[in-house]
C-alpha cells in the first residue's frame, strides 16, 4: 500500500471512532440523536375520510349445491377491467390463455390467487367446489378437487 493510503484509511477510521465515541456518549447522557430520532416518532393516523367499506351484496356467497356445467361452460370477455395490483404467475410456469375444460396446475390456484371478493369484479357465485382464481389478466373458474377450468372471463384485470 502506499503512504497516503495508508494515512487516509488511518484518517477515517479516527473519524468514525471519534463520531461513534459522541454518540454513544450523547446516548448515555439521554441528549437527542438529531434529525434520526424525530423521523422514527408516528404520529397516529386517523384512516381515510368519507370512505365506507364496499359490503357483500345480499346472498354473496349462497353457493349452488349443483353445478349445471353447460351454463358455466364458455370463456367471456369481460365488461370492464379492474385494477387491483401486479400479478406474479407461480415460479417456473409461463404465461398461456386458459380455457374451460383445461387442467390448471395447483399452483395456479393456490390461496394467493383465490379471488375470495368474485362479486367486487361482476363475476358469478361460484358452485360448491369450485373457486374464482386471477390467472394474469383473467379470472378462470376451476375445480377445487382436480384443477378442471370451468369457466374465463378474460381481461377481468389489468
Amino acid at each position: 500500500m502506499t503512504h497516503r493510503l495508508k494515512t487516509g484509511l488511518a484518517m477515517a477510521m479516527a473519524v468514525c471512532l471519534v463520531s461513534g465515541g459522541a454518540m454513544a456518549q450523547r446516548e448515555r447522557e439521554g441528549g437527542s440523536q438529531g434529525p434520526r430520532a424525530e423521523a422514527r416518532q408516528v404520529e397516529p393516523h386517523p384512516g381515510p375520510r368519507g370512505y365506507s367499506r364496499v359490503t357483500e351484496p345480499p346472498g354473496w356467497n349462497a353457493r349452488p349445491s349443483v353445478a349445471d356445467r353447460g351454463v358455466y361452460q364458455h370463456n367471456f370477455q369481460a365488461a370492464r377491467p379492474y385494477q387491483i395490483g401486479p400479478y406474479r404467475r407461480p415460479s417456473g410456469w409461463v404465461n398461456r390463455r386458459w380455457a374451460y375444460g383445461d387442467i390448471l396446475p395447483p399452483a395456479y390456484w393456490a390461496a394467493p390467487y383465490v379471488l375470495a371478493d368474485y362479486w367486487l369484479f361482476g363475476l358469478e357465485i361460484p358452485p360448491i367446489g369450485y373457486e374464482w382464481v386471477r390467472v394474469g389478466a383473467d379470472a378462470v373458474l376451476v375445480s377445487t378437487m382436480n384443477g378442471e377450468v370451468l369457466q374465463v372471463v378474460y381481461g377481468t384485470f389489468f
